[in-house]
């Protein structure tokens, strides 16, 4: 990696999977860090690496094969950590352990080694073996109930919100580490618990019952501050707009949006606490308006008024969204096997460090040869042997 990457001095040993590891380490390699993935013999479906969601997550990485059910695998594992600043890994707490890759067996070989877990729970306390993935994280630490209707089964996020969230938290957690080793030549453990990271983010609704002894409850689309508030049909299939009139002075912009409708004038919506009162009237008569016209439609006439809108959209719309194209969202990488593919930038912006994005993700093995061979300074022939044995 080029010297003006901000992180072209770090080595990382990926063992992570699914999201939040991935997008861990992919921050770190879009910085210039040199990430190796280790990957398994046989992929868990059989085309892996030509899915979507593995080669978006895992640009910019290296990839070895390595077989940590055989004791030359695990063996092979270590040499790897040797010459690494950090290991990452986002198995349940009782996987590196069993493989004899837990900290304290690592630290023996790099005692200034950096080693980052991130599992459901955290490697402690009596749900420490719980396994979960991003809907799992997010009804343990409550938001699933949180962003639901009142009075209704949880619904939750249409996303895995949390695996991204755990994910900027552990590279966050990642870079503290090396400033730290940088400072005083010490490597450490972190222990990211996901439940935690993600529940972190509810320290609204944790100090209102701490303070007040208050219970947090679902109130699905509504606001204490706004009104209309919520998320409307608009023409078309499966078309909405999200619409928030938080002031007395937006009101006025939204009733001018919408033709001023006779039903806006009166005492039931002359004011944010009559809105608020009247507000299950209000959001049928609303809907009744932007129904007439299409998400885009909408949201330009609103926004043109002052009126916080904006059309919800699917993969589809944000493919093409000319906002996100202006930015640089989105990136083009030539794939081994697929050719051109697109995908999303990393939205941390540094002036003069930019971050790259030199390669697609690896395909099986791919890095075989530079990392065995000219990393570890393997020959030819012992690389043969490691690939008879099913090692690599």
């Amino acid at each position: 990696m080029e010297e003006s990457s901000v992180l072209h001095n770090i080595r990382i040993l990926d063992f992570t999977w699914v999201l939040a590891g991935p997008y861990a380490t992919r921050i770190m390699a879009d910085f210039g860090a040199e990430v190796i993935k280790i990957q398994p013999l046989v992929p868990e479906e059989e085309d892996t690496f030509s899915r979507g969601y593995y080669n978006t997550w895992n640009r910019n990485k290296l990839g070895v094969t390595l077989n940590l059910s055989k004791p030359q695998g695990v063996a092979l594992a270590k040499k790897l950590v040797a010459i690494s600043d950090a290991v990452v890994e986002n198995f349940t707490p009782r996987v590196m352990a069993n493989w004899g890759l837990d900290y304290d067996s690592l630290k023996k070989v790099k005692p200034d080694l950096i080693m980052l877990s991130m599992s459901t729970m955290g490697g402690s306390g009596p749900w420490r073996h719980y396994a979960g993935f991003g809907p799992t994280v997010q009804a343990f630490s409550g938001i699933t109930y949180l962003t639901s209707y009142p009075s209704k089964p949880p619904l939750g996020l249409g996303s895995s919100y949390a695996d991204h969230i755990a994910g900027l938290l552990a590279c966050l957690a990642l870079l503290g580490a090396l400033e730290y080793r940088q400072r005083t030549g010490e490597g450490q453990y972190i222990d990211v618990s996901q439940v935690e990271a993600m529940s972190s983010l509810l320290g609204d609704a944790i100090l209102d019952y701490t303070v007040n002894g208050k219970e947090a409850e679902p109130v699905g689309n509504s606001s204490a501050e706004a009104a209309p508030h919520g998320v409307y049909r608009c023409r078309g299939d499966d078309r909405w707009c999200a619409i928030a009139v938080f002031t007395d002075g937006e009101w006025q912009g939204f009733k001018l949006a919408l033709g001023n409708p006779p039903w806006a004038e009166g005492r039931r919506f002359a004011s944010l606490a009559a809105r608020l009162k009247n507000s299950e009237q209000l959001n049928r008569l609303v809907e009744g308006g932007t129904k007439e016209h299409t998400a885009e439609e909408a949201m330009a006439l609103l926004q043109e008024r002052g009126v916080a809108a904006g059309v919800v959209q699917d993969a589809s719309d944000l493919a093409q969204d000319p906002q996100l194209k202006q930015r640089g969202f989105f990136i083009e990488l030539d794939h081994p096997e697929l050719g051109k593919t697109i995908s999303d930038a990393v939205p941390i912006k540094l002036s003069d460090t930019p971050a790259r994005y030199t390669r697609a993700a690896p395909v099986l093995g791919q890095d075989n040869d530079y990392i065995y061979g000219e990393l570890l300074g393997m020959s030819e022939d012992e690389l043969a042997e490691l690939r008879q044995q099913g090692i690599i």
